[in-house]
C-alpha cells in the first residue's frame, strides 16, 4: 500500500468516526427516553403525564410551555421545596422535562429515572415553540392548574 493510499484510508476512517460520534451525541441530550413536543402535549392533555420546565427562573421570562410546572433543576438537586408536591403527584404519571436545549432536562430525567419515576426528555423550549404548541408568560397560571 502506498503512503498516499494509507493517508486516504486514514482520512476516511477519521471522517467515519466523527460521523458516527455525532449521531450518538445528537444535540447533547441525555435523559434516556426522548419525547417529541407534540406527543408530550397530547399525553399532558390526556392527563397521562405532566410537563416540567427545569430552567432557572431568570430564563422563564422568554415564555414557558402553557401546561408546564416551573421547577428549576437547582431545586431538584437541592432541598426540593418546589418539587416535592409535584413528585408526589407524579407517581402514577410520566414526567416530561424540558429546558433551553435539552441538556439539563436530560440530567433531570436521568436523576428521576434512577429514583423510579417514568420520565422522558422533551428537549428544549425552542422545539416546543417551533411545534406551534401553546405558551404563556411565567406570571400566568399553568394550564395544569
Amino acid at each position: 500500500m502506498t503512503p498516499l493510499t494509507k493517508l486516504f484510508l486514514f482520512v476516511i476512517a477519521l471522517m467515519l468516526f466523527f460521523a458516527v460520534r455525532s449521531m450518538f451525541a445528537q444535540s447533547g441530550k441525555s435523559g434516556g427516553a426522548q419525547v417529541e413536543p407534540g406527543a408530550a402535549a397530547e399525553k399532558v392533555r390526556a392527563g397521562e403525564a405532566i410537563l416540567v420546565d427545569v430552567r432557572e427562573p431568570s430564563e422563564w421570562n422568554s415564555g414557558v410551555a402553557a401546561p408546564a410546572y416551573l421547577l428549576p433543576l437547582s431545586d431538584l438537586n437541592g432541598n426540593r421545596t418546589k418539587w416535592a408536591h409535584v413528585l408526589a403527584e407524579a407517581k402514577d404519571k410520566s414526567i416530561y422535562l424540558y429546558c433551553r436545549s435539552g441538556n439539563r432536562s436530560g440530567q433531570a430525567a436521568d436523576q428521576l429515572a434512577k429514583e423510579g419515576f417514568t420520565v422522558a426528555n422533551a428537549g428544549g423550549f425552542k422545539e416546543w415553540k417551533a411545534a406551534g404548541l401553546p405558551t404563556r408568560s411565567p406570571d400566568e397560571p399553568a394550564g395544569n392548574d
